[in-house]
C-alpha cells in the first residue's frame, strides 16, 4: 500500500519562476525554495516584484505555456504510475499547474491557489494547509499508506524525512551537504531503481 509523493518543479518540470525571470529579464525572480526556506516570505517577495513591474497572472501563464517537462519526466511518471499510486505535492498554484499537468498526462497534483484581482494582478495566495507537503504525507500515512517521497528543495525535506523512504533528486550541493543521510540521485533511472527497491 504505497503512495509515491513527488515534488513538481526541479523534479519533473523546470522551475517556473526561473523561466519567468529569464523571460522578463528580472533576475530577482530567480529566487526559489532552494534559496529561501521560508515559502511565505518568498511568495510575498515575488508578489511585490510583480507589482513593481506591472506583471500579472497572464504574463506568467504565457511563459508557462512555453515550458516542457524535463527530458524523460513523462516516461518516468508513466512507468511509476504503472505499478504504484503517485501524487505530485507542490507548493505551486493551480493557476500555474494546469498546462504542465496536461503535458505530463494529467497526474494527480495537490497544490495551492493564487488570489487574483479582476485585472489579472496577483494580490495574494492561499496555501492548502500549513507545511502542506509534510501534512499531506502524514495524512496519507494516517489512512494506511506507506509513503515514498522525493524532491529537490528545502520545502521537500519534511515529506522526505517523514516517509518510509525519501530521496533528494537533482538537489543543490548545499542541501546535499547539509543532509548527507538522504540518498541523492541525478537521473530518473536511479530514482526509479531506488523507489522499486524501497517497495520490495
Amino acid at each position: 500500500m504505497y503512495i509515491t509523493c513527488l515534488d513538481l518543479e526541479g523534479v519533473l518540470v523546470p522551475e517556473i519562476w526561473i523561466a519567468f525571470a529569464e523571460a522578463t529579464g528580472i533576475p530577482e525572480l530567480k529566487r526559489t525554495t532552494r534559496d529561501e526556506p521560508d515559502y511565505d516570505k518568498l511568495m510575498k517577495y515575488r508578489i511585490n516584484i510583480l507589482k513593481e513591474h506591472g506583471l500579472g497572472l497572464k504574463e506568467i501563464q504565457d511563459t508557462i505555456a512555453t515550458i516542457d517537462p524535463m527530458p524523460g519526466a513523462k516516461e518516468f511518471l508513466d512507468e511509476l504510475r504503472s505499478f504504484t499510486q503517485v501524487i505530485i505535492i507542490s507548493d505551486t498554484f493551480s493557476q500555474f499547474a494546469g498546462p504542465l499537468m496536461k503535458k505530463l498526462g494529467y497526474p494527480t497534483i495537490f497544490c495551492n491557489t493564487l488570489e487574483v484581482a479582476d485585472n489579472g494582478e496577483i494580490t495574494g495566495f492561499k496555501m492548502r494547509c500549513e507545511k502542506s507537503k509534510l501534512t499531506t504525507v502524514k495524512a496519507l500515512q494516517s489512512i494506511g499508506f506507506e509513503t515514498i517521497a522525493s524532491g529537490d528543495s528545502h520545502n521537500d525535506l519534511g515529506m522526505i524525512q517523514a516517509s518510509k523512504a525519501g530521496f533528494l533528486f537533482r538537489s543543490t550541493d548545499s542541501i546535499k551537504a547539509e543532509y548527507p543521510e538522504l540518498p541523492a540521485y541525478e537521473t530518473y533511472g536511479e530514482l526509479m531503481a531506488a523507489i522499486k527497491a524501497a517497495m520490495d
